[in-house]
């Protein structure tokens, strides 16, 4: 590796505290922005569709966003940065929740399904997963809950297993259903990674309680963490059902499925094209962006290849690392470049992978072909 990068050991004021946490503030805007949806709904056509101007104005503010490169400061205290995730656990639970409540015994053929699709699904991705990212990462029983809970609310708690226990181990490498081949277009990617990824955690947990190999009826796996989401989630479900009928089921399943679709969208572009020959994992085989509106919104995650090249660094505390190549947009800047423009995405991830020397051209000037 390059040099460490070098942070700030210097005691910090209050004064510089406060100016250093107040942009992270910027992670309750989607669930701000859905909590104002579902708390004042139902809504005329017109009126629900002005929820969605604030998640595709992100998009575009994204792209402009200018850079971030400071390094973090190792004195600055954590507990304001501890708070503002428990603020954003608790927006989870309740926008969830008031979404079912807005939808109780209304008619399915409503804007506000739709729209709850986009704005709550969103601030379940950005300010839901992101976050149960950060938590099932973290030391301390309690805090992997209220991640594995969070992931409950997108019927995506697998992920909780196989995130850490496996993409973790096993990333830029084939036996890892998280890593995009070079080449690979989001819609290969996504058909690939979702079941992969699911038998993986079933994999992981079956062989935690003793043989990879069990039958779904073994009763071990009444033990079985991913057996447990599957639960919750369905419970979840059922109780929105019951309770709040079939417009609010409706919603909630298309927010889920919009937030885990935003996570793999981040999966592919985190590692695409990137391969491990080394034990261990370099900031060299994560992508990172510098984009301020990435960093402060989604909670640090944009500086990914510190985090898997320490795993269980807090996010205000991840660092910039040069040595990683770059994306060409912040995070949510590059949607609609994966989603719409899917070639001109792998031309602009193969010129810097070229460039840098990675992936496919660590060993070879050749450029392979790249597909649509």
């Amino acid at each position: 590796m390059d040099d460490v990068p070098q942070i700030d050991a210097a005691p910090v004021s209050s004064t510089r505290a406060l100016a250093v946490f107040a942009p992270h503030t910027l992670a309750l805007l989607f669930p701000l922005n859905a909590l104002a949806f579902v708390a004042t709904g139902p809504h005329r056509g017109w009126v629900s569709a002005l929820f969605l101007v604030p998640v595709f104005g992100s998009v575009w503010l994204d792209a402009k966003s200018g850079p971030e490169t400071r390094q973090p400061s190792a004195r600055i205290p954590a507990g304001p940065f501890d708070a503002l995730l428990l603020i954003l656990v608790g927006l989870q639970f309740a926008n969830v929740l008031l979404l079912a409540r807005m939808l109780h015994g209304v008619g399915v053929l409503r804007a506000d399904v739709l729209v709850a699709m986009v704005v709550v699904g969103s601030s379940s991705a950005w300010s839901g997963i992101v976050v149960a990212h950060e938590l099932v990462h973290r030391p301390g029983r309690v805090w992997q809950t209220l991640g594995r809970l969070i992931l409950c609310t997108v019927v995506y708690e697998h992920f909780s297993t196989e995130h850490v226990r496996g993409h973790h181990l096993r990333v830029g490498t084939e036996a890892d259903p998280a890593t995009a081949r070079f080449g690979e277009s989001f819609r290969h990617f996504y058909a690939r990674t979702v079941p992969a990824q699911f038998r993986s955690a079933w994999r992981l947990e079956a062989k935690r309680l003793g043989d990879p190999d069990m039958k779904w009826y073994d009763r071990r796996l009444l033990r079985s963490r991913v057996v447990h989401g599957v639960v919750a989630e369905g419970a979840i479900a059922v109780a929105i059902a019951v309770l709040a009928g079939p417009a609010a089921i409706v919603a909630h399943v298309l927010q889920a499925w919009w937030a885990s679709r935003a996570l793999e969208v981040v999966n592919y572009f985190e590692h695409w094209g990137l391969r491990r020959e080394s034990k261990r994992v370099l900031p060299m085989h994560s992508w990172d962006t510098h984009s301020r509106f990435t960093y402060y919104a989604l909670t640090g995650l944009s500086r990914h290849a510190d985090h898997h090249a320490f795993a269980s660094r807090p996010y205000q505390q991840l660092r910039v690392w040069e040595e990683s190549p770059k994306l060409p947009k912040g995070y949510l800047a590059m949607f609609p470049l994966v989603l719409g423009r899917n070639a001109r995405f792998q031309s602009l991830m193969t010129e810097e992978l070229r460039r840098r020397r990675l992936g496919p051209f660590v060993h070879a000037e050749s450029s392979p072909a790249v597909s649509a």
